[in-house]
């Protein structure tokens, strides 16, 4: 199983920009597709961005085009760059993997095995 541990959150203004990142351990990383899925206060945990173990790219209709999301699997690192925040961006973003060769990984929480603790990400208006 994958150990993951997010970093990158914190404070930033409306039309900011954030990376986050996601440390993987374990040697599942490579054939893993990797995602990030961000939970609201008193919302329920919601979709972000997957990228297959191929890079293939995909993502929620609200992030589309402002965030981009990379891997590096020399480092076993997954990165989410987040350009142009909105205060509705706000939530704790939590990194996750797929054990999956799909060039179309599931974007359904319970289909990834793994998940980090969770990053903070607020922006302010």
């Amino acid at each position: 199983q994958v150990q993951l541990v997010e970093s990158g959150g914190g404070l930033a203004q409306a039309g900011g920009s954030l990376r986050l990142s996601c440390a993987a351990s374990g040697r599942t990383f490579s054939s893993s597709a990797m995602g990030w899925f961000r939970q609201a206060p008193g919302k329920e945990r919601e979709f972000v961005a997957v990228i297959s173990w191929g890079d293939s790219t995909y993502y929620a209709d609200s992030v589309k085009g402002r965030f981009t999301l990379s891997r590096d699997n020399a480092k076993n690192t997954v990165y989410l760059q987040m350009n142009s925040l909105k205060p509705e961006d706000t939530a704790v973003y939590f990194c996750a993997a797929q054990r999956t060769f799909s060039s179309r990984p599931s974007i359904r929480a319970l289909d990834f095995r793994s998940w980090g603790q969770g990053t903070q990400v607020t922006v302010s208006s």
